[in-house]
């Protein structure tokens, strides 16, 4: 049974170092009870408690199951690895202590912190990509540091493919999982993120059926993807000017995308997600309405 969550990017609570603060963890988290999920992502570090039994109260006192967390690490840099690692080994760490083994290190790249590639967000030309080498590069990092939370913990790593990052276009996200082990590595598939890299959310759901093991939908309105590719808006101009709108609202055929999910008898979750910027928005009223339309077509 698909059950459905919401994340805390939905209120403006990103992984970027943006200048307006997002609402703190215990009002998203009540709006998230009271607009009906049953599940939510950490976050980054630091917004809900990072003591094991202070985040277990927080979430199971509002009858809230922890899917997940958000892991970015500068893959293509080697000398980055470690540090990355010792990263999803901490957020693993209060995860499995706090009763959540279960949820997902959700790993991705160091999105944002390239210049090309965040003003390029969207329209990605094959020459602003890695080498053979450089893919090598990072998908070895990938492969460690999934290989060392499982062995710590028994956990599991999906891998979140990214706009204003290297796994950001279909081509992108094939190339690093072709390079990575099926059995060690899974893959968050966000439609939202995909149509924004240029690619078809049904078809990519249907090519990478064997390796999702988590869900993210997001819509992607493509009148507001022209308009940043007419005006060269970067990643967070893009998102500021709603480039992922209400579930319905935009491109993605999320009937479609459910009768996919149903057909490869995916019982995973389906985390809403809907990001803004801090301050931006009515989050709690999005992610009512966001509900509503799922309900619409049977989640």
């Amino acid at each position: 049974m698909i059950k459905i969550a919401n994340a805390p990017c939905s209120w403006g609570a990103l992984e970027f170092d943006l200048e307006a603060e997002a609402p703190g963890f215990e009002q998203v988290l009540d709006e998230m009870k009271d607009t009906g999920y049953l599940g939510t992502e950490l976050g980054d570090w630091g917004f809900m408690p990072t003591e094991p039994s202070a985040l277990r109260k927080e979430i199971a006192g509002r009858e809230l199951d922890l899917l997940g967390a958000f892991v970015p690490v500068n893959f293509v840099d080697a000398s980055a690895h470690e540090e990355g690692m010792a990263s999803a080994l901490r957020v693993a760490g209060l995860m499995h202590d706090a009763g959540y083994s279960h949820a997902f290190i959700v790993l991705a790249d160091e999105n944002g912190s390239v210049p090309t590639r965040t003003k390029n967000a969207g329209r990605i030309s094959a020459e602003m990509g890695l080498s053979g080498e450089q893919w090598d590069t990072f998908a070895k990092g990938v492969e460690a540091v999934a290989k060392a939370v499982k062995d710590k913990y028994g956990m599991r790593c999906v891998f979140h493919h990214h706009c204003a990052g290297y796994v950001e276009t279909p081509q992108e996200l094939e190339q690093l999982l072709q390079r990575t082990d099926p059995s060690l590595l899974g893959l968050c598939f966000d439609t939202g993120h995909y149509a924004f890299g240029g690619g078809d959310p049904l078809e990519g759901l249907q090519k990478w059926k064997d390796r999702i093991w988590h869900v993210h939908f997001k819509d992607y309105s493509e009148v507001v993807g022209a308009q940043g590719r007419e005006k060269e808006w970067d990643y967070f101009e893009a998102v500021k000017n709603g480039v992922f709108c209400e579930l319905g609202k935009g491109s993605v055929d999320f009937s479609g995308a459910k009768k996919i999910l149903e057909n490869m008898q995916y019982e995973g979750w389906i985390v809403v997600e809907q990001d803004v910027l801090p301050g931006m928005g009515s989050p709690k009223i999005c992610a009512d309405n966001n509900r509503q339309f799922l309900k619409t077509i049977g989640l």
